[in-house]
């Protein structure tokens, strides 16, 4: 992969997950001992497929931090670099209930009671992707949530997209040479 590119892993499953409900930046779930597995077999798959990693990012949460963690020991210590603005969407109310239940107007872009907009959230996770951008040479592993991997692949891709199920311990892989191009553009005097 060029030096472009960001891979993605989505932390290991939580208490929360595992029973279907929202988990936002502002709940500090830890890890259970089935994401503590998918973590340890996501950093296997990573030295199967031999995928360079020579600086892991992640946010302050506990759930994140974990997974980085575990995929650091068994990948000979590869240095951890904790980015809060990585943290998941703050979801307020809607923490901690069923997934199901406020699904459609998540989709329809309204904001969380007591939560962060979509609006806000988005700028916050491409402030932090242009500041990783000077570093996608040391090839990144990026350890977030599932709604980090689709703020990824909106800016990515130029704009929203259709939802995508990214699975606890999952890898995905992002192109930001159009991303790069935009902030080079945005910054040009």
């Amino acid at each position: 992969m060029s030096t472009m590119h960001l891979t993605l892993l989505r932390h290991g499953a939580t208490a929360p997950n595992l029973q279907g409900l929202r988990c936002g930046g502002d709940v500090d779930a830890p890890l259970t001992d089935q994401g503590r597995r998918q973590a340890s077999e996501a950093a296997l798959r990573i030295l199967e497929l031999r995928l360079p990693v020579g600086v892991i990012f992640t946010s302050r949460m506990q759930r994140t931090r974990e997974t980085a963690q575990i995929v650091s020991r068994l990948l000979h210590g590869v240095p951890i670099v904790i980015e809060p603005a990585f943290a998941e969407r703050r979801l307020g109310q809607w923490n901690l209930r069923p997934i199901a239940e406020n699904e459609a107007a998540l989709a329809q872009g309204v904001t969380p009671p007591g939560g962060e907009s979509n609006l806000e959230f988005v700028a916050r996770v491409s402030a932090a992707l242009e500041a990783l951008l000077p570093r996608l040479a040391e090839r990144p592993l990026l350890v977030g949530s599932k709604g980090i991997g689709r703020v990824l692949r909106e800016l990515a891709e130029s704009g929203p997209q259709r939802r995508q199920a990214l699975g606890n311990g999952q890898l995905a892989h992002f192109d930001l040479t159009a991303f790069a191009a935009r902030h080079a553009t945005l910054c040009a005097p």
